[in-house]
């Protein structure tokens, strides 16, 4: 376990013996003890705490209160887009702070612990990281989804597409994070004169509780969005196959005749029927003419496959402006 101290507004590193917040990620056997002799925590509590997937909730007992809210886990995005959420476990008695963490790291050195004037505000300022920890994510999800979106609109392959799944996926588990945060917030606000804030912390935890709403409006937008559209992405992946048959499908096109014609001219019948003619003037014509018929034929296939979708287009333009004049 590491120990802090409010020193000059700000959180330093102390011992045992004058430590008033306390930091365990991982605790063992002996700190566990610890916790439920100096916190009065129980094993059912200290379990919820380092269960991955506790629901957050917050208790009041004898003086003791535990919180238990939800927090994204820190990751490096590579390949495989991954975002998860954790669980920490804030418990405050007699004066006294102790975060609790499964896995991750714990840290005071963002803004929001630069005014630290007692152990209150300390675990206000660490529910306010939380909420803003989770807003940058959402920043960076936001981020990741245009870049797939350019990648698939030139995709053929399933693989940035399942990445969009499981970036919908982790934005699901943070809108339902973030909204049992607030819910957790919410009932702190409401128990706040018996853990005796001050005018300043109900100030601060408002302010928290209202950008904790800004966030779940925000996670949810997002959500919305990247499920909504999903079918959509789907649709453009399979139109870029369908693109890519279609021009491989008018090579193979032009190609035939040109290999009718080669497979003839590659034998003796062209220099019986230009035995007049220089050889390299009778095949420069050849040449010539296996072009001029290979352009020809992609002109004519690509004319009759781009006149099919004009014509549903002029039969639906038709069938509109009928109905227009019925009504």
């Amino acid at each position: 376990m590491d120990y802090y101290r409010i020193v000059e507004n700000r959180l330093n590193q102390s011992t045992q013996d004058d430590g008033q917040v306390l930091v365990a990620v991982s605790p063992d056997d002996s700190e566990k003890a610890f916790f439920r002799e100096r916190f009065l925590l129980d094993d059912y509590d200290i379990s919820s705490i380092l269960d991955p997937d506790e629901v957050p909730r917050l208790d009041m007992d004898d003086g003791r209160l535990l919180l238990i809210c939800k927090l994204p886990h820190s990751v490096a995005v590579s390949e495989a887009v991954e975002l998860e959420v954790g669980v920490v476990g804030l418990t405050f008695f007699q004066d006294c702070l102790a975060l609790v963490r499964a896995t991750g790291d714990l840290y005071f050195t963002d803004r929001e612990f630069r005014k630290i004037n007692d152990v209150k505000d300390v675990m206000l300022a660490f529910l306010l990281r939380i909420v803003r920890h989770f807003v940058s994510h959402l920043k960076v999800i936001k981020l990741i989804s245009a870049e797939l979106e350019k990648k698939i609109t030139v995709s053929m392959e399933n693989k940035h597409l399942l990445q969009m799944f499981n970036l919908s996926e982790s934005l699901v588990y943070y809108v339902d994070a973030i909204e049992a945060n607030g819910a957790v917030l919410t009932k702190l606000r409401s128990i706040s004169a018996q853990l005796g804030f001050q005018e300043r912390n109900i100030e601060m935890l408002e302010n928290i509780i209202l950008e904790n709403t800004q966030a779940a409006r925000q996670a949810a937008i997002y959500s919305s969005v990247l499920s909504g559209l999903m079918d959509a992405r789907g649709t453009i992946v399979n139109n870029n196959m369908n693109v890519l048959l279609k021009n491989l499908t008018l090579i193979n096109l032009v190609f035939l005749p040109l290999n009718l014609i080669a497979s003839i001219g590659g034998m003796s019948e062209w220099s019986m029927m230009t035995k007049g003619i220089h050889w390299e003037i009778s095949y420069a014509i050849f040449f010539l003419g296996i072009v001029g018929i290979g352009f020809g034929t992609w002109l004519f296939m690509k004319k009759i496959i781009d006149r099919v979708p004009s014509s549903l287009n002029g039969n639906l333009t038709k069938s509109s402006t009928k109905k227009g004049t019925t009504k």
